[in-house]
């Protein structure tokens, strides 16, 4: 902050370095969690570069990355996508398809539809970065990498476990043989491939993975690192996957204390942590304890992001189902239309998210006894999944189930 006063007043606000400072008080905006403090910033450097140096100048597209990229952790998924979309074609355009910043972009613009909800767009975006960086950089590259660690997340998104794992350990290998096994990136790339073997339910590889990278990360970087917690938070949800329950409560507690202590009550980590622990609790059947920590979430999360941010919506559904582990069925309908409308509004009919929050207000009519309303929505529900994600996905299948028991209550 008195970097940039500093500059403004001696060099004025049009200045190319007062542009840098701000943007780099923006990034710091950023790594507190302060989007919208952040989002402040990068609009007026993006608007004044634009004004001062056109359009297409890289500083102006690189601003216009920033914004993107700040769009994204606020949720605004569709103002993301636009900015991305202009900053890919521009690079194209100045650069060329095979520049390094253009297929950085196009590789965020990936990222964008996987949020979206359009694996298809993002699978076929990372396949054209990671086989362009293979052929320029080499296979053993840190961004043909990086790019093949992205491709295997967007599988994970549709249900292509086993080609996820086949990345995954390739990535493992090779950033084990380069850069060490107690490098960050080799870290955090066995971290997502014990999440692959999470939902392949090979729970026992993905603790094995997970304890050696809590392990490692609490030797390297201490126990408050943020990489640490999240690690420590990465093996409790597979101590949940695999039922153990108080081993999962017991690292969420500290993972819950520590980022208050270090980040602040408000801080989205924190409040990540808080939603974990919940859910927890539901499994425990500390349905009143789950109840007390989504509701600090939930009025959290519409303060600081907003009422329809997808952390909001995603923890008024989880108090939803909170309600439903307490008999109070017209509580959780009250919730979940509310989630399912602004989710048809923000992120349309067809992504995954609303489905599932359709899927979540049909089950809830069952228990309510509606189960005409229950049986019309686990018809949508299917018919789309089907469309969208094949006939064998595990969503699909699911889906495939809960209609097959409402048929039964019909009789």
């Amino acid at each position: 902050m008195m970097v940039m006063d500093r500059r403004k007043q001696l060099l004025g606000e049009d200045h190319p370095n007062t542009l840098i400072s701000m943007g780099n008080l923006a990034i710091t905006y950023a790594n507190l969690g302060q989007w919208k403090d952040a989002e402040t910033l990068q609009i007026a450097v993006r608007d004044k570069r634009k004004q001062l140096l056109g359009e297409d100048h890289p500083h102006t597209l690189i601003s216009i990355g920033d914004l993107a990229i700040t769009y994204r952790n606020l949720g605004h998924w569709k103002n993301a996508e636009a900015l991305e979309v202009v900053v890919v074609n521009g690079r194209k355009l100045l650069l060329g398809e095979d520049h390094p910043d253009t297929l950085m972009s196009m590789g965020n613009l990936a990222i964008t539809y996987r949020n979206l909800g359009q694996w298809k767009n993002a699978e076929t975006l990372e396949v054209v970065v990671m086989d362009k960086r293979k052929q320029l950089l080499g296979e053993d590259h840190p961004d043909t990498l990086m790019s093949m660690g992205n491709l295997a997340n967007t599988y994970q998104s549709l249900g292509q476990w086993k080609d996820a794992e086949t990345l995954g350990v390739v990535v493992v290998n090779r950033r084990k043989l380069l850069l060490g096994e107690d490098h960050p990136d080799t870290l955090m790339s066995i971290g997502n491939l014990a999440i692959t073997y999470r939902n392949l339910g090979q729970w026992k590889n993905a603790e094995a993975l997970e304890v050696v990278v809590m392990d490692k990360r609490k030797q390297l970087l201490g126990e408050d690192h943020p990489d640490t917690l999240m690690s420590m938070g990465n093996l409790a949800n597979t101590y949940a996957s695999l039922g153990q329950w108080k081993d999962a409560e017991a690292l969420e507690v500290v993972v819950m204390e520590r980022r208050k202590q270090l980040l602040g009550e408000d801080h989205p980590d924190t409040l990540m942590g808080m939603g974990n622990l919940a859910n927890t609790y539901r499994s425990l059947g500390q349905w009143k304890n789950a109840e007390s920590l989504e509701m600090v979430v939930i009025e959290r999360r519409k303060q600081l992001l907003g009422e329809d941010h997808p952390d909001t919506l995603m923890s008024m559904g989880n108090l939803a189902n909170t309600y439903g582990n307490l008999g109070q069925w017209k509580d959780a309908e009250a919730l979940e239309v509310v989630v399912m409308e602004r989710r048809k509004q923000l992120l349309g009919e067809d992504h995954p998210d609303t489905l599932m929050s359709m899927g979540n207000l049909a089950n809830t009519y069952g228990n309510l006894g509606q189960l005409k309303d229950a049986e019309a929505l686990h018809m949508v529900v299917m018919d789309k999944m089907k469309q969208l994600l094949g006939e064998d996905h595990p969503d699909t299948l699911m889906s495939m189930g809960n209609l097959a028991e409402t048929y039964r209550y019909i009789g």
